[in-house]
């Protein structure tokens, strides 16, 4: 079993004990990512509609350090501090994925870190 930590300056750096991302083999798990600009480190500012771009953007530049892209992407995790933005996500998520989507949760939390409305994480398969 071949194991590679996944890292990239284009996404933003980890705030615990994590890696972005793990490669195994073909499979790539993505740590979840909010809305965190990679150059300064702070929330994107907006509406929800910026964080949840924000948090596709991060994704696929981790995605694309690993060697794909979101595309390749075959569970995806949303986690939001309010489920009346998960119409939204839907809708942005059509700007980032074509058919077939990958499978998904929806998942309506308390809080997020550094207050973000908005967080995902997604697991990848490499061809």
């Amino acid at each position: 079993m071949a194991r590679e930590i996944i890292h990239t300056d284009k996404a933003p750096q980890a705030i615990g004990t994590y890696s972005q991302a793990v490669k195994v083999d073909e499979t790539v798990y993505l740590s979840g990512q909010i809305p965190l600009i990679p150059e300064t480190m702070e929330l994107v500012t907006g509406d929800i509609s910026a964080q949840i771009r924000r948090v596709f953007d991060n994704l696929k530049a981790v995605a694309q350090a690993a060697g794909g892209d979101l595309k390749h992407v075959v569970k995806l995790n949303v986690f939001l501090t309010d489920l009346a933005n998960f119409p939204k996500v839907n809708e942005i998520m059509a700007e980032y994925f074509s058919q077939p989507y990958p499978a998904r949760a929806a998942i309506g939390v308390a809080a997020l870190p550094k207050g973000a409305a908005v967080e995902m994480d997604a697991v990848m398969v490499i061809d």
